[in-house]
């Protein structure tokens, strides 16, 4: 079990690197995470819904997820509230008070356990995740995803700092002080993690924090920028470009504050286009193709990017010819109109859109989480893929809808409106990861020259990387004659 002395210290990243050696020394691990707060999520095979983190844990795994990898997700509606998924399935929204203070903890860790001990039948070992700091004193009572779940697990825990931030050296001490002995006893390892510089230079101070701790560095794992893993939630957004690049191809995505499964532009950023995220209408100028990406609140982002007349900047640059599009709550802001009339994201409200498609939305009390075959434009049009987390339908009213992508199994519905080939919107995430919908979306921007990856093969390379750079700076040695101890 990975563990942290904070949360973005680099516990989602190694835990997929270690379930990708795992994979190649010939054992067959799965990645768990038991409570995850993220909007960035993903569909499983059975149509539910997990955090992305385990989703990308469980390919780097080369497993296909599942929900029992993350049986708790939170998804953040606003400041003080969030939507809870469980078992891959919403379950309601409550206040952060109501939920870590409520009497259904019991029942949340029946839930989480019994998620655990499924996955024990099929995989092993199971490389679990923590959450956070595990010395969090005023939430351990209610722990349903740290130290209280590697005791129930037996787990060799493996504590990771990030020294980058600075403070390692009082943030590894004290998180080990303020464990229970029974706690502590679990500790078999400190990894220092984002070492910029010659790892030599820590020497000593490997050496003075293993005097005052008693338990060894097992590793320092160097700051890379050349491995590009998945990132579990929009906190990494705070490392992306917020501005144009004069005399670069640029490509915009508005920076909604509840933008949601922002992985949706991981392919865009692999090439040379300059992608960047801003909520400042004047920098909209400066793209060639702008994307409204999803959000967890879309009436409630709608009205934010009026606030800052980002609607009319939108408008302005759609009549101008620039490409713009939108994805999931993208889509939905793009149309006539966006109702709640049930209270999914708060008080029933109707919110007018911005009236680039003649599309009405309802927000519906049930989400829809599937995985989707499609052809791209046309019936008969180039095959892609994506899935789709909403809760909403999107419809033209009496008027003749112009699907984006039609299905490619008989029986099922088309998805998206397409007004023109510079104006769409789609429910689909991920689609921007199929080469014919970013060539066609190059295309209609009057981009040229642009060599796209194939992102499928890029991501199992950058798996193979990041195993290779833990190999390298970690003493695996160590952690498996510790595992064959358990």
């Amino acid at each position: 079990m990975f563990v942290g002395t904070a949360s973005d210290v680099g516990k989602s990243v190694i835990t997929a690197g270690f379930c990708r050696i795992l994979l190649q020394d010939g054992l067959r691990p799965a990645p768990f995470k038991a409570q995850n707060m993220s909007l960035n999520s993903y569909v499983t095979p059975e149509g539910l819904e997990i955090g992305r983190a385990q989703a990308v844990q469980a390919e780097a795994a080369g497993i296909s997820c599942h929900s029992d990898m993350n049986p708790v997700l939170l998804k953040p509606t606003g400041d003080t509230h969030a939507q809870l998924v469980l078992n891959g399935k919403p379950a309601g929204s409550q206040s952060a008070y109501d939920y870590f203070m409520g009497k259904d903890r019991g029942a949340l860790w029946e839930e989480v356990k019994g998620a655990y001990d499924r996955l024990t039948k099929h995989y092993n070992p199971i490389v679990l995740e923590g959450a956070g700091s595990i010395s969090e004193l005023n939430l351990r009572q209610r722990d349903i995803t740290n130290m209280r779940m590697a005791l129930h697990a037996g787990a060799d825990v493996y504590l990771i700092a990030d020294i980058d931030r600075g403070g390692v050296f009082g943030s590894v001490y004290g998180t080990l002080a303020l464990l229970p002995p029974e706690e502590r006893a679990l500790i078999r390892g400190i990894i220092i993690n984002k070492f910029r510089g010659d790892a030599r230079l820590f020497d000593a101070g490997r050496q003075q924090l293993e005097s005052l701790t008693g338990v060894p560095v097992t590793g320092v794992l160097p700051f890379f920028r050349d491995i590009h893993i998945e990132e579990e939630d929009s906190v990494a957004l705070r490392h992306r470009p917020k501005e144009h690049k004069p005399g670069a191809v640029n490509i915009a995505v508005v920076h909604l504050p509840h933008l949601s499964n922002y992985t949706d532009f991981a392919a865009l950023e692999r090439t040379s286009l300059h992608l960047y995220y801003t909520d400042d209408p004047a920098e909209l100028a400066h793209a060639a193709a702008i994307i409204l990406p999803g959000s967890k609140n879309t009436i409630g982002d709608l009205a934010y990017i009026r606030s800052r007349e980002i609607d009319k900047a939108l408008i302005a640059a759609e009549a101008a010819g620039t490409v713009v599009v939108g994805i999931c709550g993208g889509y939905q802001m793009m149309g006539l109109t966006v109702a709640d009339p049930y209270g999914v994201e708060g008080e029933p409200r109707t919110a007018e859109g911005l009236g680039l498609l003649p599309v009405h939305t309802v927000l519906a009390r049930e989400k829809t989480t599937v995985r989707r075959r499609m052809r791209f434009g046309t019936t008969d049009g180039p095959a892609c893929e994506g899935y789709e987390i909403h809760m909403g339908h999107t419809d033209t009213g009496d008027q003749p809808r112009q699907p984006l992508n039609y299905p490619a199994t008989a029986g099922e519905q088309p998805d998206g409106y397409r007004l023109s080939g510079k104006c769409w919107g789609t429910y689909l995430h991920g689609i921007l990861d199929n080469r014919a919908v970013m060539d066609d979306l190059l295309r209609q921007a009057g981009i040229e020259g642009v060599q796209l990856p194939d992102y499928r093969a890029f991501k199992e390379r950058q798996y193979d990387k990041l195993a290779e750079h833990i190999r390298q700076h970690i003493d695996l040695n160590f952690i498996y004659k510790q595992l064959a101890k358990s």
